[in-house]
C-alpha cells in the first residue's frame, strides 16, 4: 500500500485532491436538502456530509461549505429555521447530481432539474417528491468550524415520511430496500446491498 502524505495531497490539483480526500471518509448518504427563503422560493441542493448526532432528541447534522461557495442553503435556514432532508432514489440520481451546480440567487433548482417539490400539510418546507425517505427538520444550532470556514448545521427531527414496510419491529430501517443511494467522492454513486443484521454488542 502506498502512504499518501500531506505533501502528496498538495501535489494534486484542486479537483483531484478534493475527490481523493472526499473518498477517504467512506460511503456517505446522498441527500437533497430543501430550504426556502422568506419569499417562499425553494432551493434544493445535494449534500453528502450527513451525521447522526443523537436519538433522544432525534438530531441530525450536515456540513455546509463556506458561505461564499454555497450561500443559499445556509442563508435560508438562518432565515426560517426549517429545512427538509430527502434521500436520493435511483431514478433521481442525475437530477440530484445536477443540483450541485451553482445556480444564481433568485433561481430555484426545481425549475431547472427533473425534481418536483412536494408540499405537505405537516411541515412548512416542501420535500422532494419520490424521495424514499423524507425528513422535516427544525434548526437547533449552526456551529462554525473555524479551521476551514465550514459550518455544522444541526437539526431536530419534526417529522419523517417513509414506507412503513421498510421499518422492522425493532426500528431498523432497510435503506437498501427503500432505495436510498450512497456517494463516494464528488461524483461516484452506489446502490447499497444489505449483508446482514447483527445483534446488540455486549462485553
Amino acid at each position: 500500500m502506498k502512504c499518501y502524505t500531506p505533501l502528496d495531497l498538495q501535489a494534486m490539483d484542486r479537483y483531484q485532491r478534493a475527490n481523493f480526500v472526499n473518498c477517504l471518509g467512506g460511503f456517505k448518504p446522498a441527500t437533497l436538502i430543501v430550504t426556502q427563503n422568506q419569499s417562499g422560493l425553494s432551493n434544493v441542493a445535494l449534500f453528502t456530509n450527513i451525521v447522526h448526532l443523537g436519538a433522544d432528541p432525534a438530531l441530525i447534522g450536515f456540513i455546509n461549505r463556506p458561505k461564499e461557495a454555497t450561500p443559499h442553503t445556509l442563508a435560508n435556514i438562518e432565515s426560517t429555521g426549517f429545512f427538509t432532508m430527502n434521500h436520493v432514489g435511483i431514478d433521481q440520481l442525475e437530477a440530484a447530481h445536477q443540483t450541485s451546480a451553482k445556480y444564481p440567487d433568485g433561481v430555484s433548482e426545481f425549475d431547472h432539474v427533473a425534481l418536483t417539490e412536494h408540499a405537505r400539510l405537516e411541515f412548512s418546507v416542501p420535500f422532494v417528491a419520490g424521495s424514499p425517505v423524507q425528513l422535516g427538520m427544525k434548526l437547533v444550532d449552526i456551529m462554525p468550524i473555524k479551521h476551514n470556514g465550514t459550518y455544522l448545521v444541526i437539526g431536530e427531527l419534526a417529522c419523517a415520511f417513509l414506507n412503513e414496510s421498510h421499518v422492522a419491529a425493532d426500528g431498523f430501517i432497510d435503506l437498501a430496500e427503500a432505495g436510498s443511494l450512497a456517494v463516494s467522492g464528488l461524483q461516484g454513486y452506489y446502490q447499497p446491498k444489505f449483508l446482514q443484521k447483527l445483534g446488540y454488542a455486549r462485553p
